[in-house]
């Protein structure tokens, strides 16, 4: 057994819709390449980190294709499996995360989304919708289950901080009973302010 387990099973429990993506379905050749990319980002992140960045829901450019939250084809790493036909080349999110971590000062933070399908404005999956409220409810068991697993190395979940990308995010987490100070979502001219938040909380 291992600190993720119950992560797993709380993520395989959670009902797609007809308009969701299961991003991690081990049934699909693409859904494998995620999880196995997400399975090296939580080796690699996972033990040390003290921060638990969630933001709301995959979206289409990012970790549609990656299955590593904020990752874009852009910033995938040599350690991670390239998907064959990516739907983007680069996600502006992803790029400013990346970015805003770089000085990030000691463990770097594990990210996630309260809703770990991929939401889309059906019939299209290259698009993205915001997630109902019954799937969040549905996925946020999987968030609490990412922050216990991150806190049997800390000695406890209370021990591994939440921030919520957005206030969508950090409205989410309140409902799962967890509760996470908010920074300010990159997309849509919020790069800046998102970028100044994040280093301000950099240990």
């Amino acid at each position: 057994m291992t600190a993720f387990d119950a992560f797993w099973a709380a993520l395989d429990a959670v009902p797609p819709a007809a308009d969701a993506e299961a991003l991690y379905d081990v049934g699909t050749e693409a859904g494998r390449l995620r999880r196995t990319n997400l399975e090296r980002y939580f080796d690699r992140f996972g033990p040390e980190a003290d921060t638990l960045l969630v933001a709301e829901a995959p979206g289409w450019r990012g970790m549609t294709n990656t299955g590593i939250p904020f990752t874009s084809m852009r910033e995938l790493g040599p350690e991670y499996l390239v998907p064959p036909a990516p739907t983007a080349p680069w996600e502006a999110s992803s790029r400013v995360v990346h970015a805003a971590l770089e000085d990030w000062s000691g463990p770097l933070p594990v990210a996630w989304a309260i809703f770990p399908h991929h939401p889309f404005v059906a019939p299209d999956p290259l698009t993205n919708r915001t997630p109902r409220p019954a799937e969040i409810r549905d996925g946020a068991p999987v968030a609490l289950a990412l922050r216990e697993a991150l806190g049997q190395a800390l000695g406890g979940a209370d021990r591994v901080r939440v921030v919520a990308v957005g206030r969508k995010a950090q409205g989410a987490l309140a409902l799962a009973g967890i509760e996470a100070v908010a920074v300010r979502h990159p997309a849509q001219g919020g790069a800046r302010e998102f970028t100044e938040q994040v280093r301000a909380l950099s240990r």
